[in-house]
């Protein structure tokens, strides 16, 4: 069959695939007109699937646009290079801009009972390098690489085991998988769509060339000794990075592919010649041809940015720099953009209810104490004076624009009312004080609270500076005590930090259908409850079992949710979370909804205008789909 014949062919196959689309109107994009012109690579229809995932613009408010340019970014560590995965956000499912999950590389997946799950792939999808993707990639991934203990002594990842066991796994047939769990598995959708997700499919020919059930064993140590790798296992799983991208050999799905090979100060991602989306005007997408990654020292970005030096950027990008970018946007040719940030707080404090000393131990498992705590902080002064008064004064809760917010719990003790905090702390037994003012502990020693920190941000000293003023007026001395942030994090663990300062949770947008195990002591990263949660996540094997009621409720609520198998019984649960959490005060929420500063190149089209700046859901620039990105000049 010659070449005309095949395009025909292929046009033919697209014909209904591409609904609105004519098939004859399809648009090569000129960067790659030249390498199908050589013959180099197939056209355009050959290279898309024969069901194409059509994108509408115009249902999402967004311009049509054409292909050309560089999208040029900074980054502060050569690891960075992931965020090409996490902006290029092609997932097997993934979030829309409302954070439902849409299939994406796949074309279809059906759920029965919340743990049957089938997924349907794209006839016709194919590698970055033109491999067909299909099944056998799944299975490879399955049995040949997280169920091989030298690739994985782990074994499977969590998020694939339900009551500790693992899917059952079938291959319906070339375009079709299928994962069967004997109880609900509400995780596995969200991440399969997650900003870091869960890859259970691997480029089977390329990797086989690596592993010890296909490749000669004599072949692979040689390969072994030339990459400085100690045996074929640690080579198969230096190749196998789809997400860290540090592997310009390893085919992807993703719409750049990375083609420079670290170590190196700048990263090129190239367009993807089979990317599997396509706009109705006969665009393959991306829009852009390169991703170009920069590096630079962090603490230089802003000044880059503000220089014109990037044409998208968010990095290493504070609100305190927002007076001066805005200041240059017309020198540098780029426009500040504020978007809402979207943890459940900007900023908490986390009283550590598993404290070693007991005389803390009991004092902040009093939820009278917690919430002196929190009604003795002046949360509109720390709007004014850090935060240009757009943040939201509230406790560390969803937000509003989660369908699961409730008002009383976001103001749940969140006003400043010193009085009132005074009156609690009398009630407490707290009534002695020292010369210089300041309440003591019932053992006698001055009510000193030591706030540790990561030490990496002056935002969090700011933010307890303004405490610390706050706390003397109720008699309480707060200092800190800045630390590297594993050090941090092993003193809060093993109990011997009384409070620390982090952020607050990780997903403020949430839905009824996304997990609430943050709410509950699951955990050992959970700040105000470490033991409790390492206890969960061991089974027991270590930490300590709550002994709060109102813990304990919490994780008797996470198990129900889990096996709760539609929207208005998990809602229910999470209400009663979010009600238990608004009443006790675990963690004590300062500001949310803090604004991140985004430079935008003045003529990049449908980034939005207003968005939500979030790592998960949303893979921070991913969920508006940086391939649909373009420049009008």
């Amino acid at each position: 069959m010659n070449v005309v014949k095949k395009v025909v062919a292929a046009l033919l196959a697209l014909g209904l695939a591409l609904g609105e689309v004519e098939a004859a109107k399809l648009i090569e994009t000129p960067a790659l007109a030249e390498a199908v012109a050589r013959g180099e690579l197939p056209a355009l229809a050959e290279r898309l699937p024969a069901e194409p995932a059509i994108v509408d613009l115009a249902a999402e408010g967004l311009q049509p646009g054409r292909h050309g340019g560089d999208l040029r970014m900074l980054i502060s560590r050569s690891k960075d290079l992931r965020l090409m995965v996490v902006y290029g956000y092609s997932r097997l499912v993934g979030y829309d801009r409302s954070f439902a999950i849409k299939p994406d590389l796949l074309k279809a997946v059906s759920v029965k009972e919340g743990r049957i799950f089938t997924l349907s792939l794209r006839r016709g999808h194919r590698w970055s390098d033109g491999q067909p993707f299909s099944s056998e990639d799944f299975r490879y991934y399955w049995q040949d690489v997280a169920n091989n203990p030298q690739l994985s002594p782990s074994g499977p990842p969590r998020s694939l085991l339900v009551a500790g066991q693992p899917p059952r796994f079938e291959i319906v047939d070339q375009t079709t998988v299928r994962y069967s769990w004997s109880k609900p598995n509400p995780f596995f959708l969200p991440r399969l769509a997650g900003a870091s997700p869960l890859f259970i499919y691997r480029p089977a020919h390329y990797l086989k060339q690596f592993h010890a059930r296909y490749a000669k064993a004599e072949d692979l140590a040689a390969k072994a000794r030339a990459a400085k790798q100690r045996n074929w296992a640690a080579l198969h799983n230096r190749k196998d990075n789809l997400y860290k991208f540090d592997n310009p050999d390893l085919p992807t799905l993703q719409p750049w592919m990375n083609v420079t090979r670290p170590p190196a100060t700048r990263f090129v991602g190239r367009r993807n010649p089979y990317f599997h989306r396509l706009d109705k005007q006969g665009h393959q997408l991306p829009y852009l041809d390169r991703l170009i990654f920069s590096t630079s020292d962090g603490k230089l970005i802003p000044a880059k940015a503000g220089a014109g030096e990037a044409d998208l950027q968010s990095r290493n990008i504070f609100l305190k720099d927002y007076t001066f970018l805005k200041e240059n946007e017309k020198r540098g040719r780029f426009r500040v953009l504020l978007w809402r940030t979207a943890k459940g707080a900007h900023l908490a404090l986390y009283p550590n209810l598993n404290v070693n000393d007991p005389v803390w131990r009991k004092l902040l498992r009093q939820r009278d104490f917690r919430r002196a705590l929190s009604l003795g902080i002046e949360r509109e002064m720390i709007n004014q004076a850090l935060y240009f008064g757009l943040a939201l004064e509230h406790a560390n809760t969803v937000l509003p624009d989660s369908p699961l917010y409730v008002e009383a719990y976001a103001k749940a003790s969140a006003r400043y009312d010193p009085k009132a905090a005074n009156q609690l702390l009398d009630k407490l037994g707290l009534k002695k004080r020292d010369d210089e003012g300041t309440r003591l502990l019932p053992d006698g020693r001055p009510l000193h609270i030591i706030v540790e920190t990561a030490g990496e941000e002056t935002e969090q000293t700011d933010v307890l500076e303004l405490v610390r003023t706050n706390w003397a007026e109720i008699g309480i001395k707060l200092f800190t005590k800045p630390s590297q942030r594993e050090v941090f994090r092993n003193r809060i663990f093993s109990g011997e930090t009384v409070m620390s300062i982090w952020s607050g949770l990780e997903n403020g947008l949430a839905t009824p259908a996304m997990s609430p195990a943050e709410l509950a002591p699951t955990t050992q990263q959970s700040l105000q409850w470490p033991k409790w949660g390492q206890h969960f996540e061991t089974s027991g094997a270590a930490g300590e079992a709550p002994d709060m009621a109102a813990a304990q409720e919490l994780a008797e609520l996470n198990q129900a949710w889990l096996l709760a198998v539609d929207d208005p019984a998990r809602a229910k649960i999470w209400r009663r979370m979010l009600e238990i959490h608004a009443s006790e005060i675990f963690t004590i929420g300062m500001v949310a909804g803090v604004r991140q500063p985004v430079v935008v190149r003045a003529d990049l089209m449908n980034l939005p205008e207003e968005g939500v700046y979030n790592w998960d859901p949303g893979a921070q620039f991913g969920l508006y789909r940086p391939d649909t990105f373009w420049y009008k000049k």
